[in-house]
């Protein structure tokens, strides 16, 4: 399986780069309370297995599998309380596959699943310059799996869980309530994974960290919902 984090990564820097150097189509800070935001995101697993138990008994020991990448659109919506605190909802549905590792499992398709990984992020967002406004969070993430399939016969069930999360990006005002930005997340997460009536088998049992990095780009609009002030596209008339 080919590795695209390093590349991912690399990716949003640039990206983050390009867009922080671009001049903003059109002067004014529009400060809106919310922030409506739709991109691609990169969903890359830093996934470890601790062993593999049959039936109860420890069966194979050391990282037996891994889960694999994926890409997908994502939305967030973000709430600011004041101009430097926000609260902020990401969300995105991906599919991800598990592969063995290992002498004995190696190269094998033990499965796949569906995820649903929103976060709920407390934001700092720094002042602006230029247009070019970096931001830091840190929040919690709920993982539910569902759609489970095993690849090895019987039934996978995945408990859902929750971690701690931590994010920075910044985003590069483009004028009239548009902007452009990227960002990065890492959560701490770990579950447990089981397999159960697998044909000559029986019950399979495993516990990992998915521990994933997610990247994403963006464009975003913000607005003011409850008009406290001009919105933006009231400058536009």
């Amino acid at each position: 399986m080919i590795n695209l984090r390093p590349l991912a990564v690399s990716a949003a820097t640039l990206l983050a780069i390009a867009i922080g150097t671009t001049t903003p189509s059109a002067a004014g800070d529009y400060s809106g309370d919310f922030m409506i935001k739709a991109g691609v995101s990169g969903v890359l697993p830093n996934s470890k297995f601790d062993g593999l138990s049959l039936n109860g008994t420890p069966f194979l020991a050391g990282d037996i599998a891994e889960v694999d990448d994926s890409w997908v659109p994502s939305l967030t919506l973000t709430y600011f309380v004041n101009k430097n605190i926000g609260v902020e909802l990401f969300c995105c549905f991906a599919q991800h596959g598990v592969e063995g590792k290992g002498p004995v499992l190696g190269g094998a398709d033990l499965g796949e699943t569906t995820i649903f990984p929103p976060i709920l992020s407390l934001q700092y967002h720094f002042d602006g310059i230029k247009g070019i406004k970096p931001y830091i969070g840190a929040g919690v993430q709920f993982i539910h799996f569902f759609d489970e399939s095993s690849e090895i016969g019987g039934n996978l069930e995945i408990d859902s869980a929750f971690g701690f999360s931590l994010q920075g990006g910044v985003d590069v005002e483009l004028g009239s309530g548009w902007y452009a930005g990227a960002d990065v997340r890492y959560t701490w997460l770990d579950t447990e994974a089981t397999f159960t009536n697998v044909p000559g088998l029986g019950r399979l049992e495993t516990d990992f960290d998915l521990d994933p990095l997610i990247v994403s780009a963006h464009v975003g609009y913000r607005f003011n919902l409850f008009n406290r002030e001009p919105a933006p596209y009231e400058a536009l008339k």
